[in-house]
């Protein structure tokens, strides 16, 4: 046997040694039924892909928060029979509960989007995520675009590369998608104590990226005239921001976002972008919720009495947008004024001291004094 030969039988052997061990119960059906079902269509310029990743509840609330994903609609994929039920799933129809995707490619990429695909899900588990045991919990992406094969595998072959067991993602075409009932669609929207595999943590991590991708203007200067967002701007935000600056909701605590967050930088509004807050002026009150002893500017805020829940409270308003942020209270550091500003983390987005001129407020680097 020539060197070259030798040469390419091992590249072969490693490449199967390593390459992802694809657990296809979709394969072993014989064969499937192929249709599509589906209410959502490609425009001009977009692509699609359909992805299993346990229950589409949480698949599709991720997927709705990733910048440059246009819609998503959930469904029983490549399964053997026709029309399933959610019933007839549940019960091991052999149909994938998956989430039909529609993005711009020129906003995201396939492979980007698989990044963060992976990350909702343990690609080692066979038909299993979460709390969620069953066939229809199996993991899959699923292909109409015949040039998605080549990205899809070796994008699952340098996953394999971070894990010692074997990764069991379904990589095949869709062959039948059908479109779930009415009640699963936008499921964690209509019940926001709806149960999610996928951390509630992570689903706001991408929220906040699309919110600020959103944001086309980057012209955040002083002198620009902020406004109330429009309802565009609205259906970007997740559940938990919609509920806490739109419906005065509070967040849990200990458990959000910036409560321990010290790197420097600015807070802003992440309805409309308008800085309210400055890392200079965080402090950590042990109250579970981010604390400031003061606002940017006061003209940026307003403070209303709150009697809800049988208390009397301090409301903290953003002026510009109407968005609720939290309460204020006079129990602060005295060396920095008595006041604590308890804000939602969900109402704010955190732009780095690095990363604001980039992002369009430059002219806020004067707040830090060095």
């Amino acid at each position: 046997m020539s060197v070259l030969a030798v040469a390419v039988a091992i590249a072969i052997g490693t490449y199967l040694a390593f390459a992802p061990k694809n657990i296809s119960a979709s394969q072993n059906f014989g064969e499937l039924p192929e249709e599509i079902i589906q209410k959502n269509q490609p425009g001009v310029g977009e692509t699609e892909i359909y992805l299993a990743g346990g229950c589409f509840w949480g698949t599709e609330f991720l997927m709705r928060n990733v910048p440059g994903v246009v819609n998503v609609e959930v469904g029983y994929a490549n399964g053997p029979t026709r029309n399933p039920t959610y019933r007839e799933v549940c019960k091991s129809s052999g149909h994938a509960e998956a989430a039909h995707v529609i993005y711009n490619p020129h906003v995201i990429s396939l492979n980007k989007l698989l990044d963060i695909y992976y990350q909702s899900i343990d690609p080692t588990l066979v038909n299993r995520q979460g709390n969620d045991h069953g066939i229809q919990y199996r993991t899959g992406i699923y292909f109409k675009d015949p040039a998605d094969e080549e990205v899809i595998k070796d994008s699952l072959y340098k996953l394999q590369g971070g894990f010692a067991k074997s990764v069991v993602v379904e990589c095949m075409p869709i062959k039948n998608f059908y479109r779930a009932e009415e009640e699963h669609q936008e499921y964690l929207i209509k019940n926001p104590n709806g149960y999610c595999h996928i951390s509630r943590s992570f689903i706001d991590e991408q929220a906040k990226i699309k919110a600020a991708h959103e944001f086309k203007n980057k012209d955040f200067s002083r002198s620009r005239v902020y406004g109330k967002p429009d309802k565009e701007a609205l259906k970007e935000l997740s559940e938990l921001q919609l509920a806490v600056t739109q419906e005065a909701a509070t967040e849990p605590p200990f458990k959000n976002e910036y409560d321990e967050k010290s790197e420097e930088g600015i807070y802003v509004d992440v309805t409309n972008g308008q800085p309210l807050f400055v890392s200079t002026d965080k402090f950590d009150s042990h109250c579970g919720w981010p604390a400031f002893s003061k606002a940017i500017d006061k003209n940026y805020i307003v403070e209303r009495r709150d009697f809800s829940f049988g208390m009397d409270r301090v409301e903290v308003r953003a002026k510009a947008s109407g968005s609720h942020l939290g309460h204020v209270f006079d129990d602060g550091p005295k060396d920095k004024g008595g006041i604590r500003y308890c804000i939602n983390s969900a109402s704010l987005r955190f732009i780095s001291r690095q990363k604001m001129a980039e992002e369009g407020y430059g002219e806020w680097l004067d707040l830090f004094k060095d």
